[in-house]
C-alpha cells in the first residue's frame, strides 16, 4: 500500500474509534485492533501499537472533559489505585492466557451488558450516588481491579465495563461515568497497560503519528457530542457499542476454536 494512502487510512480508522469510545465510554478496539491486524502486522506487533495509540483517547478527552470542572479529584485517585495492579498483571500475562475461551466469554458478557442497560429505561439517566461506605468502596474497588486485569490483557470492550459499572454499583448517570471512564481509562490505565505490552513487543512506530492524530482529534470531538446531547445519546450510544462489541467477540472466539480443532 502507497504510503500515505496507509497513513490516511490509519487517521480515518482512528478518528471513527475513538470518536465512538469517547461517545460511548470505550470499545475503540472494535474497530482499531482488527485492522492492524488486517493490514499485515501480528497479534504482539498489533496489540502494542493498539495499546500506545489508545492513550491518546484519553488525552483528547480529557482536553475536552477538563473544561466542565465535575471531577472529584478523590475519586479518580480511588478507580487509578484500584486499576492499575490490575492492568499490568493483564498486561504481563496476556500471552499466557487462553485467548479463544477468554474472548467468547467476554463476548458474552459484554453482549449481556447491553442488553442489560436496553432492559432498565431509567438506568444511568439521573446521577444518584451511593455505595460510598467502607463496604461499598471494597466491593468496587475490587471489580474494578478485575475490570484493570482484563483491560492490560483483552483489546476490545474493558472501558464499557467500567462505564456500567460506575452507572450500576455508584450510581452514576451515563455522561458522567464516560467523563471518568474515557480520562482514567483512557489516559492512566492505558499508558500503563501500553507500557507494560511494548516492553514485550515493539509497536509499529511509523504508524502511529496518524493513529494518535486521529485519537486525540476523534475523541475530543465524541466529547464534546456527549456533552452537547446529553445522557440519551450516550446511553444509547453504550448500548449499541456494548452488542457490536460483544458479537465481535463472540465471533471471533469461535473462529478461533474452529481454527484450533481443524
Amino acid at each position: 500500500m502507497d504510503f500515505w494512502l496507509e497513513q490516511l487510512t490509519l487517521l480515518i480508522l482512528s478518528l471513527l474509534a475513538n470518536g465512538l469510545s469517547a461517545l460511548a465510554g470505550g470499545g475503540a478496539g472494535l474497530l482499531q485492533l482488527p485492522v492492524l491486524l488486517f493490514l499485515g502486522l501480528s497479534f504482539g506487533t498489533a496489540l502494542a501499537t493498539h495499546k500506545i495509540a489508545s492513550v491518546a483517547l484519553g488525552i483528547g478527552a480529557t482536553l475536552r472533559h477538563l473544561r466542565e470542572g465535575q471531577l472529584d479529584l478523590r475519586f479518580c485517585a480511588f478507580v487509578v489505585a484500584c486499576g492499575l495492579p490490575g492492568v499490568v498483571l493483564g498486561a504481563v500475562v496476556v500471552l499466557a492466557l487462553p485467548e479463544a475461551l477468554t474472548i467468547f466469554s467476554l463476548g458474552l458478557l459484554t453482549c449481556g451488558l447491553g442488553i442489560y442497560s436496553i432492559t432498565k429505561k431509567q438506568l444511568g439517566m439521573e446521577y444518584r450516588p451511593r455505595h460510598r461506605d467502607l463496604s461499598g468502596y471494597l466491593i468496587g474497588g475490587l471489580v474494578i481491579c478485575l475490570i484493570g486485569f482484563l483491560n492490560g490483557s483483552l483489546t476490545s470492550g474493558t472501558g464499557l465495563f467500567v462505564t456500567l459499572w460506575l452507572v450500576r454499583w455508584f450510581g452514576f448517570d451515563y455522561q458522567r461515568a464516560v467523563t471518568y471512564v474515557l480520562i482514567l481509562v483512557g489516559l492512566f490505565w492505558n499508558s500503563t497497560g501500553a507500557l507494560a505490552v511494548a516492553l514485550q513487543t515493539a509497536p509499529r512506530w511509523e504508524w502511529l503519528p496518524a493513529l494518535l492524530l486521529g485519537a486525540v482529534v476523534g475523541a475530543y470531538a465524541g466529547a464534546h457530542l456527549s456533552l452537547a446531547r446529553g445522557n440519551r445519546l450516550v446511553k444509547r450510544a453504550f448500548e449499541t457499542l456494548t452488542v457490536m462489541v460483544g458479537i465481535k467477540l463472540i465471533g471471533d472466539g469461535l473462529a478461533m476454536f474452529s481454527g484450533a480443532t481443524s
